[in-house]
């Protein structure tokens, strides 16, 4: 993370904070506010309550997220899939250096770190970058994910793990031989292992092996001090414990990623065995449902979902899931009449959770523009026609008022055939303006 943060802030892309801020609403209040005007990271170098620094922006645009799978000409699902295949022929071990990298890190406890609350009616304050690495009890494979954990003292977490989730499983799986299951949360790791953390990748598959994919070369990994796990030396924070069998205790409410409070629910307890950190340590907090949460979000299950869609239909040039992963937006190369309504059908099943409004574009509508993607579908045809409904499908796994029911999808392709009369004006050598030219060196975009 450290270095990570050096290279934005060469580039002109990190803001520094000193003067002192509140863990409790003040410093999430400024980076919302500063995610609305600029893309720049923030570190705040004075919290109140703690000697860490916190930053936060740090993966809220989308070109960050290229950059880190290093995407080159590439669009970010192909670049993706490339990394994932690499990951699954790495095989099991293959992505992993041991060392004993212990002496340049500090111990200390929970209250230490800068832990943030976010929104008015939190429980508390919450951990919510935290990467959760734990291993299979039986098979052994590791997996990373993303989970909310809330502090309740120093010794004791509550963590939600939704049950579509591979570290439920493992939860499970442990719970079943009444045994805990050793787990670590990962704070301030580096940007491979929280790219891979976001990946949904089969069962068998690890994440570990994902992280060292889109590294280039092995993780090195480090011993833990008081569980049965080696952990990626390139995280800044370690929390080390296990998640207790047959407890659940109430957590929350939290702003969840919706935009909406999930109520107070028992959930599972993280009991905490050991927190450490390396000297010079950056906290990472992140908004739940502010752009650094969902662009990762987005750009990953965009990634699944052009994956599935590839090997179901012709012409599939790309996937985006902005501005909320709820929505899907496909670009095709349109190749017979029908298709658009086949990329529509095959999106629609590709990722039954998210999937709630699909919108089917030509290749020359920028799919991360929802004013382009609206502009072609409403001038393009027929909006009664080129309209499908699908009633009654089940949609977000924690949905008990059937609130995401039902599908919207929306053809928004050019009629076939017909290409000539809807191909787009320009103006010639509009791409090559430089505006400095014109208004001098000063001018700024306003």
């Amino acid at each position: 993370m450290r270095h990570y943060l050096d290279k934005l802030q060469a580039r002109g892309e990190l803001v520094v904070v000193h003067k002192e801020v509140d863990p409790r609403f003040e410093a999430a209040a400024i980076a919302r506010r500063l995610q609305d005007e600029s893309k720049q990271a923030v570190v705040f170098t004075h919290v109140k309550g703690s000697e860490l620094p916190v930053v936060m922006n740090v993966y809220s645009d989308h070109q960050r997220l290229r950059e880190v799978i290093r995407c080159g000409r590439k669009t970010f699902c192909e670049r993706l899939g490339e990394e994932i295949a690499l990951a699954a022929s790495i095989g099991q071990g293959g992505w992993a250096e041991e060392e004993d990298a212990h002496s340049d890190w500090c111990a200390g406890r929970l209250s230490d770190l800068p832990i943030l609350t976010y929104h008015e009616r939190d429980g508390g304050p919450y951990i919510t970058s935290g990467i959760f690495l734990a291993r299979h009890p039986h098979s052994g494979v590791p997996n990373l994910s993303f989970h909310r954990a809330m502090k309740i003292s120093d010794g004791e977490l509550r963590v939600r793990l939704g049950s579509t989730h591979d570290l439920a499983r493992y939860q499970e799986a442990a719970e079943r031989d009444g045994k805990p299951l050793e787990a670590a949360i990962l704070v301030s790791a580096a940007p491979e292992l929280f790219m891979a953390a976001c990946v949904s990748l089969p069962p068998e598959a690890s994440e570990l092996a994902l992280a060292a994919a889109i590294r280039g070369g092995p993780l090195r990994m480090r011993r833990c001090k008081t569980i049965d796990l080696s952990v990626p030396a390139a995280a800044d924070i370690v929390i080390e414990g296990r998640i207790l069998p047959n407890v659940r205790r109430p957590e929350g409410p939290f702003g969840e990623f919706m935009g909406y409070y999930v109520e107070v629910g028992d959930n599972h307890v993280f009991e905490v065995t050991h927190v450490g950190w390396r000297k010079g340590a950056i906290f990472h907090g992140l908004i739940c449902g502010s752009k650094e949460d969902l662009r990762p979000l987005e750009a990953a299950t965009a990634a699944r979902i052009y994956q599935a869609l590839k090997s179901q239909v012709p012409g599939v040039l790309d996937v985006s899931c902005q501005p909320t992963v709820m929505n899907t937006i496909i670009k095709i190369r349109k190749q017979y009449e029908g298709h658009g309504a086949h990329a529509l059908l095959a999106a629609m099943g590709a990722h039954l959770d998210y999937n709630k409004f699909c919108v089917v574009v030509d290749e020359d509508v920028d799919i991360y523009d929802m004013d382009e993607v609206v502009w072609a579908f409403v001038t393009r045809g027929r909006a009664d026609t080129r309209s499908m409904v699908v009633p009654n499908v089940p949609g977000f796994y924690r949905d008990p008022h059937k609130d995401h029911w039902g599908r919207l999808a929306l053809d928004a392709t050019r009629p076939w055939g017909r290409e000539a009369e809807f191909a787009r004006k320009r103006i010639p050598g509009e791409e090559a303006i430089d505006l400095a030219d014109y208004l001098g060196p000063q001018w700024a975009p306003g």
